[in-house]
């Protein structure tokens, strides 16, 4: 069985995970760019034995390849070569994307996570797709300026609580989903969730990123549809 290395990268830090345990981190933000973020991973993982590589990114990804820069980190990521730069075969796939296949487990699930932005997947039977619902259009501006940090900051917590609360009910039904899985840093401040939404763990990105290497049995056929 292969042993995955899972990065997780955020607009605040870049999670590295050798198992659900074993976690070390860096700083991340509008300054990291490849470049950077290779030799931070090479130092950070120092010492860690792997075969693969799993990288959760904060954007789209479209058939395993970065299709947009991210809104939180430097640019130049487009077309980025990471299974030549690190040295191992290297998956990617969306942040939220990631975490949402670890949290998986039954049903029609939508992800959403609630962090510096706002990230969402929703994953059914096999199948994975991930969304960009943080641009959706939500008083005057988009959904991620009011679900996410910016937001947090402006209207302080019982306001955001009450536009996170309301907003869950209307994208659970919106998109059909039978449970709407939280993640993000900001999801472990609310003070109550109502029926249907469960409260997930970011340790779910490592299974995640696990998953992402697993096949059908008996083929090489990828066990997981990313649509």
């Amino acid at each position: 069985m292969k042993k995955i290395l899972v990065i997780d990268i955020g607009g605040t830090h870049v999670k590295l995970m050798i198992s659900r345990r074993e976690k070390r981190k860096f700083d991340s933000g509008l300054k990291l760019s490849p470049r950077q973020l290779i030799a931070e991973v090479k130092k950070t993982a120092e010492g860690w034995s792997y075969d693969a590589i799993s990288i959760g990114f904060p954007a789209p990804v479209r058939k395993g390849r970065i299709a947009a820069d991210p809104k939180h980190l430097a640019k130049g990521w487009v077309g980025y070569n990471f299974s030549k730069s690190l040295g191992k075969p290297t998956r990617i796939l969306n942040d939220a994307a990631m975490q949402a296949l670890g949290s998986f487990r039954g049903g029609r699930m939508l992800f959403l996570g609630l962090g510096t932005g706002l990230g969402s997947t929703l994953v059914w039977q096999r199948n994975v797709l991930p969304l960009e619902l943080g641009d959706l259009p939500y008083e005057g501006g988009i959904i991620e300026d009011v679900l996410g940090k910016p937001g947090l900051e402006r209207l302080g917590k019982k306001a955001w609580e009450r536009e996170v609360l309301f907003c869950l009910g209307q994208l659970k039904l919106s998109l059909i989903a039978d449970y709407v899985m939280l993640g993000g840093g900001n999801a472990k401040i609310l003070d109550r969730l109502p029926d249907g939404v469960e409260l997930g763990h970011n340790r779910n990105a490592y299974l995640g990123g696990c998953r992402m290497w697993e096949t059908e049995p008996g083929t090489k056929e990828p066990k997981w549809n990313v649509i």
